[in-house]
């Protein structure tokens, strides 16, 4: 099916985003305005140390109106190498550095309505490296055994959709479990 796009008009210009609005000619030849948020991306990581435990962050979300447990993640500033804003996030957001950092994967935040693509890290070989976070960050560390993330995803209790997805493309990784 071919869209061709006819028009782009800037609303919004954020700290981390635009909103534009985009006009398109559709497969029927009729045209249809889409709003758009444009994002340059962003990076999730899973940190496990040598004791099996992931580190997440319990942060205040605006959307969801509460705090919530998640992995750590971050916004990646404009051109920079998802690997590179990987390895900032983790020291921003947990305090360490990982020695190994591996790609697992990445996704379309919610691609109806936003360009974000999010790349997902499986971080070890943790140590202390902390760099100071951003202003507006105020996070509490916590760490759990990898089953009972796996067990508190399963019953609910992670509502947030990258940790979610990140927990899944980890699972290979860490159960030796492949899925075909």
């Amino acid at each position: 099916m071919a869209f061709e796009r006819l028009n782009r008009t800037i609303l919004h210009t954020g700290r981390v985003f635009t909103v534009a609005q985009h006009t398109l000619r559709l497969p029927n030849g009729k045209s249809q305005t889409y709003d758009l948020v444009e994002h340059e991306g962003a990076v999730t990581i899973l940190p496990l140390d040598e004791a099996g435990n992931i580190w997440f962050v319990r942060q205040y979300r605006l959307g969801a109106e509460r705090s919530l447990l998640e992995l750590p993640a971050g916004v990646l500033h404009a051109g920079e190498d998802p690997l590179e804003g990987a390895a900032r996030e983790v020291r921003e957001e947990i305090g360490m550095a990982a020695r190994t950092l591996k790609r697992l994967g990445g996704f379309f935040m919610a691609p109806g309505y936003s360009t974000e693509y999010m790349h997902v890290f499986l971080a070890t070989g943790l140590t202390p490296a902390p760099l100071p976070q951003d202003e507006d960050e105020f996070i509490e560390r916590v760490s759990l055994p990898f089953q009972e993330a796996l067990a508190m995803a399963q019953r609910g209790e992670l509502e947030d959709g990258k940790t979610l997805v990140a927990l899944f493309l980890a699972l290979p990784e860490l159960t030796g479990e492949h899925f075909e």
